[in-house]
């Protein structure tokens, strides 16, 4: 068993996918929500939709199997997968017992009422309650929404001034993130180092998806929170709208999205609320990779700091970051060492022991490459390939020599009085298929843990019989 744990963040569709039946038909009751699950299907599978979503009477499997040639029937089978496994459309049986393909109902209505208009309201704009005087320009919503994320960001790498709530600190500690001793401050795990390199719409996608496991558990509708964050990937940037008609449950939602920056909210009692790009991002597209996430806007580094492409990487292992910037100082320092710092720029020291010491806390070799790559100053931008082959690889390397022992839990069994003794236990061992490692000169075998009850118990059987 490998110590490292990997940062697995599911896309859009594998999320939904592991929905049940009846939320995934709950959602669909919701125009916004399959207008954007249309949106991230593959451009096949949006065809197909498409082709039936006039149609009231299934069509055969076969007919739909010759919209493509055979060159892209492995398209074809990963759109049918995809169509099932959401749920947009059923196999039913016709006669002469073939089987057909129909659109789910519930979702071929609403999405004709998002494609050619009616149906209510998805959001009630702040107009009906007059002109804000204290209106958000674009500009200051986006500095307001990073200004919020970053303070998350601090609190995780241990910032004295960065101060979030009981709720979010409790969130944090759910998705491993971060991890709580008693009576001691919450302290960054393996998986929050991982969670720190990622871009911030990576992270924020990450971090919604932490949250809606634990909607439930908090009293509330995920249904409706989920229709929510559809609703806002629809909403104007700079627009304010209103929060009448609210249910307590997305009051709360709101709130949380205040905390998180995907929402500005002047007070908490205010009647209306803006967007920030980071909520209108999250849900409109940015969600089609579960590795590396991107969008169109500024949201893969830091916008409002002046921080995208800071870095550059020398020859001799030494990095210059060129930013004021307390939070991307710290992430610079997970994997090397400070040797200078001076007012707008820090110098560090890639090593073979800081790069150990953070594959060590959970960060991979492709991770920290990612991080310097994509916060390359423009001047390195200019070469090919951006970093230093010497370097890159470097760090393969002594990422490689690390990872040259496995370590695997186990149980020992030693001191066997006999070589038949040793043989018996052994086979049986191998026969349960936990045997992990033996030495039979010295009579010496470990099992695993899950294996190690069934042997103790034969192992007693035996010497009971003799």
């Amino acid at each position: 068993m490998k110590l490292r744990v990997q940062l697995q963040c599911k896309n859009l569709h594998e999320y939904l996918r592991e929905l049940s039946p009846e939320i995934l038909d709950r959602l669909y009751n919701h125009p916004a929500t399959c207008l954007a699950v249309y949106r991230e299907l593959p451009s096949l599978a949006k065809n197909y939709v498409m082709r039936m979503l006039f149609l009231d009477q299934p069509l055969p499997q076969a007919a739909v199997a010759l919209w493509v040639n055979k060159e892209s029937k492995k398209d074809h089978d990963e759109c049918v997968s995809v169509l099932a496994g959401l749920r947009l459309w059923h196999s039913q049986q016709l006669q002469g017992g073939l089987q057909g393909y129909i659109l789910n109902p519930v979702f071929k209505d609403n999405l004709r009422i998002a494609l050619l208009g009616g149906g209510r309201a998805w959001a009630d704009e702040g107009s009906s309650l007059g002109p804000d005087r204290h209106a958000r320009d674009i500009e200051s919503l986006d500095r307001y929404a990073m200004e919020r994320w970053e303070v998350i960001l601090h609190f995780m790498v241990g910032s004295p001034s960065a101060a979030v709530s009981q709720d979010l600190a409790q969130l944090l500690t759910q998705a491993g993130l971060m991890k709580s001793e008693a009576g001691e401050a919450p302290s960054i795990t393996s998986a929050g180092f991982q969670f720190l390199l990622l871009d911030t719409a990576s992270q924020l996608w990450y971090f919604t998806l932490q949250y809606l496991k634990t909607a439930q558990s908090r009293g509330m509708g995920l249904v409706e929170i989920l229709s929510f964050l559809f609703q806002l990937s629809f909403s104007t940037l700079g627009r304010d709208y209103s929060v009448e008609g609210m249910s307590e449950s997305l009051l709360t939602f709101l709130q949380h999205l205040r905390e998180f920056g995907l929402v500005f909210q002047r007070k908490r009692k205010s009647r209306r609320y803006y967007p920030t790009r980071l909520a209108i991002s999250l849900a409109a597209g940015v969600t089609s990779s579960s590795s590396s996430l991107s969008s169109s806007s500024n949201l893969g580094s830091t916008p409002g700091t002046g921080d995208a492409g800071f870095i550059v990487v020398e020859t001799n292992y030494r990095i210059y970051a060129y930013t004021n910037s307390e939070l991307q100082v710290s992430l610079v320092a997970l994997f090397s060492e400070m040797l200078y710092r001076f007012p707008n720029v820090v110098v560090a020291q890639v090593t073979r022991e800081s790069v150990q010491q953070a594959i060590a806390n959970g960060i991979t070799a492709q991770q920290i490459i990612h991080f310097l790559r994509t916060r390359a100053h423009p001047i390195m931008l200019k070469q090919t390939p951006v970093l230093p082959p010497t370097i890159t690889d470097q760090i393969r390397l002594w990422e490689l020599e690390r990872d040259r022992l496995q370590f695997t839990e186990g149980v020992l069994y030693n001191q066997f009085l006999s070589q038949a003794d040793f043989e018996v236990l052994r086979d049986r061992a191998q026969g349960l298929d936990c045997l992990v490692w033996q030495d039979v000169a010295h009579r010496v075998m470990v099992v695993t843990p899950h294996g190690h009850s069934e042997v103790k118990r034969f192992w007693k059987q035996q010497k009971s019989h003799t």
